[in-house]
């Protein structure tokens, strides 16, 4: 999650207070990106947000490459153009295929989200793990580069699970029908006595509990919300950005299919009541 800053890379002077009190964006595809928001809401709790799901376009996991970087780029637009100081592209996918592109064209901190590859690698006793992901982020150069450069020697079993980011985002999270989905996705890798799995793709850890009472409590599950909360700190703190703490924190979601079950599902999950505005048309 190296970041290059070219807007804050000065000292912030006269307006400083202004941008401080300024909201940091946050975007995934659907809902899943929530699991990021709701750790950095836990973590921040001064800091406003605005936090799109591009639910139009999702899953970003069978688009081609060439929508997801048009996607990302018209989403990261908008979120400027609200002035937000900072932006978390909360899933997976579009930072695999999107995320480089993007810091060439923006000039605010950009923060990404990359599987815990390197510590499950690092702290794997049996040297075997796994990384459930989408169908686009298994097959994506970027991705399989990272793999290479972190796993350290160990194995790792690469997952796609399609249709699992699906269920979720029709709020069947709990249901017996994405069990038996992840089921299937994680008998083949238990039979390769992995002992760390790692969650990439931002969806995922809301059915974290259901994948614990599969594989065991011997395979240690490796979520990332928190890293990526720790490098936006990380990006604020470097460029003067952090709200300070008089500063009333304000949500805000928005759209680009709006619906009363998207609307519950978001509240739910977030774990804030909050209503749900259309994003306008991009």
């Amino acid at each position: 999650m190296t970041q290059t800053n070219k807007l804050f890379s000065t000292k912030i002077t006269s307006n400083e207070s202004n941008i401080n009190s300024q909201a940091i964006g946050v975007f995934d595809s659907g809902v899943g990106g929530l699991s990021i928001a709701k750790c950095i809401h836990e973590h921040l709790p001064h800091e406003s947000l605005i936090y799109v799901a591009d639910s139009l376009f999702a899953p970003y996991g069978d688009k081609s490459s060439n929508v997801i970087i048009e996607r990302v780029n018209k989403l990261a637009d908008w979120l400027i153009s609200q002035n937000v100081k900072a932006i978390v592209v909360a899933c997976n996918t579009a930072t695999v295929i999107a995320i480089d592109q993007l810091r060439s064209r923006v000039n605010i901190p950009i923060i990404g989200v990359e599987p815990a590859i390197k510590p499950a690698a690092l702290h794997s006793a049996t040297q075997k793990i796994a990384l459930l992901v989408t169908e686009a982020t298994s097959v994506n150069p970027r991705f399989l580069a990272l793999v290479d450069k972190h796993k350290n020697g160990a194995q790792a079993f690469i997952q796609p699970c399609t249709g699992l980011v699906e269920l979720i985002e029709q709020g069947l999270h709990e249901s017996e029908q994405c069990h038996q989905l992840i089921n299937e996705f994680l008998q083949p890798l238990l039979k390769n006595n992995i002992d760390k799995l790692v969650l990439g793709c931002t969806h995922y850890p809301f059915v974290s509990t259901m994948i614990q009472e599969i594989v065991g409590e011997g395979i240690t599950i490796m979520e990332t919300a928190l890293p990526v909360t720790e490098q936006l700190i990380r990006q604020l703190s470097q460029n003067n950005l952090l709200a300070n703490g008089e500063h009333v924190f304000e949500q805000s979601f928005f759209s680009s299919e709006v619906s009363l079950h998207l609307e519950k599902l978001m509240s739910t999950l977030f774990g804030k009541n909050s209503s749900l505005q259309s994003l306008p048309l991009l």
